[in-house]
């Protein structure tokens, strides 16, 4: 387990990075990053728009529905 370590140098705390280091550091964590393929990326595309769609619905009528509400409290006052 120790082989799997981070290798990235460790910084103390209050001390400043350099711009060459932080640039370092980022291209060191991209590699890091398992990034999805493209129908992976198809897929949830797909999957947020069908939430978006659902969510946009539901906000709809209960918008709708407080403001029949708010409207029939104005009626009786």
């Amino acid at each position: 387990m120790a082989d799997k370590a981070d290798k990235t140098p460790k910084v103390a705390k209050g001390s400043k990075t350099s711009p060459a280091e932080f640039i370092r550091q980022v291209q060191t964590e991209g590699r890091k990053v398992v990034w999805p393929t493209w129908p992976e990326t198809v897929r949830i595309s797909i999957f947020v728009f069908i939430m978006m769609i659902i969510l946009s619905l539901f906000f709809l009528g209960v918008d709708s529905l407080f403001g029949a509400v708010v409207r029939w409290l104005l009626t009786l006052a």
